[in-house]
């Protein structure tokens, strides 16, 4: 069988992608692909200014636990598997992981490649129509989706944000900052910065704070009753 679909990294939004499960290898192989950075990129990590080729992406192997719901063995296993087939080249050191996928252009760019005579005589012939798709594209690459009723971040920002936190975490930052503006009344001219600046060490902190049952030893007051606060705790 030939050819090929074109599956937008939107489809990660969607209630089907989104349920708790243990990703099978096949899945696990679309998600790395969906993952990888459709073009260069830079962003900040920790205190570095990192720079992503296409085809890359930066993550950990807790991330990819977590996201995958498989065990450190079998994680390392599966990428030791595409490394020796190919596939990937993984990278790591003390603060990160950066997985490379080998022929990118394969599952990216073929239908260009595919058909470089058609494209340069379309090209020589009207380079006016080109010059306004590549505006057309910088446009989309730059468009702000909604995460959230109040939230909106651009593919490459959610894609970031999962990238340095996790699927979790990431989508917990765009439920709390969507409740704040709603409550606060509050707008911001980037929902990603007023994410980084405050919203991420907040829900990153919650994340870590053990909540005990009513009653229990080590139990703080508002640890038993979280809602008793003022706060409540809201879980996926």
């Amino acid at each position: 069988m030939q050819g090929f679909i074109k599956l937008q990294r939107k489809i990660q939004e969607h209630w089907i992608y989104q349920e708790k499960r243990k990703f099978s290898k096949y899945e696990a192989w679309l998600d790395i692909l969906m993952m990888a950075n459709h073009k260069d990129n830079k962003f900040v990590h920790g205190n570095d200014l990192v720079e992503v080729k296409k085809g890359s992406f930066i993550t950990s192997e807790l991330k990819l636990m977590e996201r995958w719901d498989w065990g450190k063995a079998k994680l390392r296993s599966f990428l030791e598997m595409l490394e020796k087939d190919g596939m990937i080249v993984k990278e790591s050191d003390r603060k990160k992981t950066t997985i490379t996928i080998c022929n990118y252009c394969i599952y990216h760019g073929f239908e260009t490649e595919s058909r470089p005579q058609a494209d340069h005589e379309q090209t020589t012939s009207r380079p006016s129509a080109d010059t306004n798709k590549n505006d057309k594209n910088e446009k989309n690459v730059n468009k702000k989706n909604k995460y959230a009723a109040l939230v909106s971040l651009t593919e490459q920002e959610y894609q970031t944000l999962i990238q340095e936190n996790g699927q979790v975490a990431a989508d917990k930052m765009i439920q709390e900052l969507d409740e704040y503006k709603e409550m606060s009344g509050r707008k911001y001219k980037s929902d990603y910065l007023a994410i980084k600046k405050w919203v991420k060490d907040k829900v990153l902190k919650e994340m870590k704070t053990p909540i005990y049952p009513k009653g229990a030893p080590n139990a703080k007051p508002d640890e038993q009753h979280p809602q008793e606060s003022g706060h409540v705790r809201l879980f996926k």
